[in-house]
């Protein structure tokens, strides 16, 4: 079996996937979107290491820290955040909901009359200009399928916090097919997490070499 590896490193994922522009009389202008998606097997591709495929499975998201979570824009953490969800209570100005089948949905309520950044993201999504959503989580459990093949499958069994969430220009991926990361080292965890794995392949290899030599004897 397969054993589950940890890693503190942050890592990314951009879907781009039904980000939605709307507004009613309770909460004024505001985005709906599905910023994490359960079993839907992506690509993601690095520039020095190759590609791998990746599996966010049902129930990751079962222990996540949500306490504290910011919505920005483009993963700018330099800019005032747009919203935030702080223990998603009633009072926060992103709700996230967690669908056990589906994924993880989100409402963010933007203050459109006085924050111009907020004004002109709701206009952008609102024209169709930016679709894509992105988050960046850490602290994950995972295990790893046909490891030594010419395309491993990472499965994301547990995702321990999600950090923030953004609205994206160049969404890399949307819900089937990941093709790039704006940044190599965003996926160093994986790759991190996929050699110890193989590593721990070669050993029992090894081992089990070891055992029949000493059999034969």
């Amino acid at each position: 079996m397969t054993e589950e590896i940890k890693t503190m490193m942050k890592e990314i994922r951009e879907f781009n996937f039904e980000l939605r522009a709307e507004s009613d009389e309770e909460h004024g202008k505001y985005l709906t979107g599905q910023p994490i998606v359960f079993d839907s097997e992506t690509q993601i591709y690095h520039p020095m290491r190759g590609m791998f495929k990746e599996v966010i499975e049902r129930g990751a998201l079962d222990d996540t820290d949500l306490r504290d979570v910011r919505f920005l824009v483009n993963h700018n953490t330099s800019m005032i955040p747009l919203a935030r969800s702080r223990n998603n209570n009633e009072n926060s100005t992103m709700q996230m909901i967690v669908d056990p089948e589906r994924g993880m949905f989100i409402r963010v309520n933007l203050d459109v009359e006085n924050n111009n950044e907020a004004r002109n993201l709701y206009s952008a999504v609102e024209r169709g200009d930016i679709t894509g959503m992105s988050f960046m989580f850490s602290d994950v459990k995972d295990r790893w399928e046909d490891a030594n093949g010419e395309m491993p499958v990472r499965h994301v069994r547990s995702i321990g916090r999600v950090h923030e969430v953004s609205a994206v220009t160049f969404p890399a991926y949307d819900a089937t097919s990941i093709q790039a990361r704006g940044l190599s080292d965003a996926l160093d965890s994986a790759w991190t997490s996929l050699d110890s794995e193989r590593a721990r392949l070669k050993d029992i290899e090894e081992h089990k070499k070891r055992i029949k030599i000493l059999t034969e004897v």
